[in-house]
């Protein structure tokens, strides 16, 4: 092998690698937030929906749900149901913690995003997309199956 084919095959060499050693990085640091089981409970004659999620975190800090937007509705606000003895009631909430290498369900009876003003049409079998934002600064354009209350028991 001659010095210059030699120094070729090193110059590739060292290029693969280091490309390869990109590759990896960026394939070994996935977001940290998650979502499964998105779901708009979808109610007739433009009355709000209500959405659910569960937010899971894989990393090692928790992370705050910050801001939820939509282009498929004008309004989407997090709220909690909050009992008192006999009575619920609806309270805005500014941010949710997900815990670190943990999950938060936004389900029925607890937390939900209220979904209102429907900017087309919306029936059960659509799917709305919802803009999560998190206080890492992670964005995630979730889309989340319509169902009518019938399939939602």
């Amino acid at each position: 092998m001659s010095i210059k084919t030699k120094s070729f095959a090193a110059l590739t060499c060292a290029l693969a690698l280091s490309f390869g050693g990109a590759l990896s990085a960026q394939a070994a640091g996935p977001n940290a937030i998650s979502v499964k089981d998105a779901w708009v409970r979808w109610l007739p004659n433009n009355l709000p929906a209500a959405a659910y999620v569960t937010l899971v975190n894989a990393s090692d800090k928790p992370v705050d749900l910050v801001d939820i937007s939509s282009n498929d509705y004008g309004d989407a606000m997090l709220h909690q149901t909050v009992s008192n003895g006999s009575s619920q009631k609806m309270v805005m909430v500014d941010k949710l913690t997900v815990p670190a290498h943990g999950q938060v369900a936004i389900a029925p009876g607890g937390y939900h995003v209220m979904l209102e003003d429907a900017k087309h049409k919306v029936a059960p079998g659509d799917t709305v997309h919802l803009t999560l934002k998190f206080s890492d600064g992670e964005t995630l354009d979730t889309p989340f199956a319509v169902k009518s209350p019938a399939q939602t028991k």
